[in-house]
C-alpha cells in the first residue's frame, strides 16, 4: 500500500500541493482527474520519489520513499510519462530492454530476453522491434515506453514477497480512441493482481469513470474528492472545479456517460 501523510510542495514561492493525505491500496486502479493546474502531475512525481515533499511522507508498506535506496526502488517502481526522448538511436527492442537494467548485471539473461519478447508481442510492436526508436510516430513510441514500464516491473517468481508500483503521467497523450481503450484495458489487466498498486493522471473524465476504481479530484494543489467514480464525479463537484454543467447519461452496465455543456 502506498499512504501519503499530510504532504505539501512549494516551488517558486508557490503552493503547488497543500495538505493533501490519501492512501492507494493494491489491485486496483486509482486515477487522478482535475483542471490543469491542479497539481496532478506534481503529485504523481511526488508519489514516484522524483521530488521531495516540502513536508509530510510518503510511505510504501510502511517505508518512506526517501529511505529506499534508488538501485533498489527501480526494482519494483516504474513511471511512465507523457513522452520520453532519447539522444542515441537505439531501437525498438533496445528502449524496451532498458525496463530490465535494474534486474540484471552486465549483460541481459535469457530470462530478460524472454520478458521483452513477450511484452514486445503483447503491445503489437515485435515488427518494428529493430526500428529506431526516433522514427517511430508519438502514439507507437508511447506503446513502446508501455513496454519497457511493464518490463521493468516483471518481477521473477521467486522474488520477495512486496508491492509493485506503477504510476502513469496522462498515458493517453498520442494515442488514438482505439489504443487509449486498448492502453486502459491492459492496466487495468496489470493492476489485477494484489501486488501491484497502480496510480495515474487522465485527462477524459469519461474514460477515468469507465476504468478507475478509485478517484481523487484535485484542485489548486489540494484533494476535492476521494473516492469511487460515481462519489467522486458528481453534477456539482463538476461544476465546482471545472465550471461546466453535466448531464449523466446511463449505461447498460451500470455506468454513466457524462456530456458536458
Amino acid at each position: 500500500m502506498l499512504e501519503v501523510f499530510k504532504i505539501n510542495y512549494t516551488a517558486g514561492g508557490r503552493q503547488i500541493i497543500d495538505d493533501l493525505s490519501a492512501s492507494f491500496h493494491p489491485g486496483k486502479l486509482h486515477l487522478i482527474v482535475g483542471p490543469n493546474g491542479a497539481g496532478k502531475s506534481t503529485l504523481v512525481k511526488l508519489l514516484a520519489g522524483y521530488l521531495p515533499p516540502s513536508s509530510g511522507s510518503i510511505e510504501y508498506g510502511g517505508t518512506p520513499v526517501a529511505e529506499i535506496p534508488d538501485r533498489e526502488l527501480a526494482g519494483f517502481r516504474s513511471v511512465l510519462s507523457q513522452s520520453v526522448e532519447t539522444a542515441f538511436p537505439l531501437t525498438v527492442r533496445e528502449i524496451v530492454m532498458m525496463g530490465r537494467y535494474p534486474h540484471f548485471g552486465g549483460r541481459p539473461g535469457p530470462a530478460d530476453e524472454a520478458v521483452v519478447d513477450e511484452l514486445l508481442k503483447l503491445f503489437e510492436i515485435a515488427e518494428f522491434g529493430r526500428r529506431n526508436f526516433q522514427t517511430l510516430s508519438g502514439g507507437e513510441r508511447q506503446r513502446v515506453n508501455f513496454a519497457r514500464v511493464l518490463a521493468q516491473l516483471r518481477l521473477p517468481s521467486n522474488s520477495r514477497a512486496r508491492c509493485r508500483y506503477l504510476f502513469l503521467d496522462e498515458p493517453l497523450t498520442f494515442l488514438d480512441i482505439r489504443h487509449q481503450l486498448d492502453f486502459m484495458k491492459k492496466v487495468r489487466a496489470f493492476t489485477a493482481s494484489s501486488d501491484v498498486v497502480t496510480i495515474g493522471v487522465v485527462h477524459d473524465l469519461n474514460l477515468a469513470a469507465g476504468f478507475a476504481d478509485q478517484m481523487v479530484l484535485m484542485n489548486n494543489g489540494r484533494c476535492v474528492e476521494n473516492g469511487a467514480p460515481k462519489d467522486v464525479l458528481t453534477a456539482d463537484r463538476i461544476r465546482e472545479v471545472f465550471g461546466v454543467e453535466t448531464k449523466f447519461i446511463p449505461l447498460d452496465d451500470a455506468r454513466q456517460y457524462l456530456i458536458f455543456g
